[in-house]
């Protein structure tokens, strides 16, 4: 094993960046020792990765990641980074298999942080089945940044013979989220202790993986997306233009977790807006909703539901209230919140 890393500073400074000692110390002794894997070599440019082509599509997705605080209740941006990019694409149908990252660092960020956060991101990638094999860092001036901002590639395999897409989705079909919504957004939210509140609430972020494979157990899948930013709302949004049909929620069908429902209440947000981190929306064929329903409750996902349905109609977005009528869900045009993810 490597030693321990030691660094005669506690915090990141401006030489950590400039190419020379410090900077491979930093990569070294810190990201490699807690990354290290078969595949991953910092003396190279670039990383030799084994796929079998016969196997399947090779698909690929990029992603950047900032939040505040760094650290927050269920999870932290190190594993958030992970779970956001395998989690693409997982809801693409694709087994992830391999990552870069690239870590802008804000000079002054303690040193022991930024362990935790890099020793979380391996025990994420251990968790997820995936490697990071290439990666950069580059530091920023103080005040440049919001401590730390990673961006991520991710590539996986998808099977020659799966069709999944927004043009797969026919009127008729059913929605279906895989848990409560609003979680993550709310709980990073409360964790900056803004406007006097705070709560025991913990993020979702986690890999939808086994969801997923639950979801492409059945037959009839039409569509996966991860609500991340803009929530369930936007997704809708994002269905009903490219089909030029409408996308009906059902109010009470919608599964908000408590304390969630309270701070939207209490501070005029909408949980369908708010980000999740952990979640799976996906359209399926009516005929094997519930079946889907019952693969996802055995794959331990219990507060999954059936949530709408598309129709022919407009290219809108509206949810059925628990009363009886509907409102249209206006398309997200400013930020709701401050930066989640």
């Amino acid at each position: 094993m490597n030693p321990e890393y030691t660094f005669s500073d506690t915090h990141i400074s401006l030489a950590h960046g400039n190419g020379g000692r410090m900077m491979r110390e930093l990569i070294d002794q810190l990201f490699a020792r807690h990354l290290k894997n078969d595949l991953l070599d910092t003396r190279t440019d670039a990383a030799p990765i084994p796929l079998d082509l016969d196997a399947g599509v090779v698909v690929i997705t990029t992603d950047g990641f900032t939040v505040e605080p760094l650290e927050f209740p269920g999870g932290d941006i190190g594993s958030l980074a992970v779970h956001g990019t395998v989690n693409d694409l997982a809801v693409s149908g694709a087994r992830p298999l391999y990552l870069t990252l690239n870590a802008f660092i804000e000079e002054g960020l303690e040193i022991a942080l930024l362990d935790r956060i890099v020793q979380s991101m391996a025990r994420t990638c251990l968790e997820c089945g995936v490697k990071i094999v290439a990666g950069d860092t580059k530091v920023l001036r103080r005040g440049q940044g919001g401590g730390i901002y990673l961006a991520t590639t991710g590539i996986g395999m998808r099977g020659q013979n799966l069709h999944l897409g927004i043009d797969q989705i026919k009127p008729g079909d059913a929605i279906i989220l895989s848990g409560t919504a609003g979680d993550h957004g709310t709980a990073v939210m409360l964790a900056r202790e803004q406007f006097g509140l705070s709560g025991s609430l913990k993020s979702d972020a986690a890999s939808v993986i086994p969801a997923t494979q639950a979801l492409m157990g059945t037959p009839g899948l039409r569509f996966m997306r991860d609500p991340t930013r803009g929530g369930i709302a936007t997704i809708a949004h994002e269905i009903a233009q490219a089909i030029q049909n409408s996308v009906r929620f059902y109010e009470n069908k919608i599964p908000i977790n408590d304390q969630v429902r309270t701070v939207a209440e209490m501070l005029g947000y909408d949980p369908l807006y708010m980000a999740c981190e952990g979640r799976v929306l996906a359209v399926i064929d009516p005929a094997y909703a519930e079946t889907a329903i019952q693969n996802l409750n055995r794959a331990g996902y219990l507060d999954a539901a059936i949530i709408g349905r598309i129709e022919t109609g407009y290219a809108c977005a509206l949810i059925e209230t628990g009363l009886g009528g509907e409102r249209i869900l206006q398309e997200l045009e400013e930020d709701p919140l401050p930066r989640i993810c």
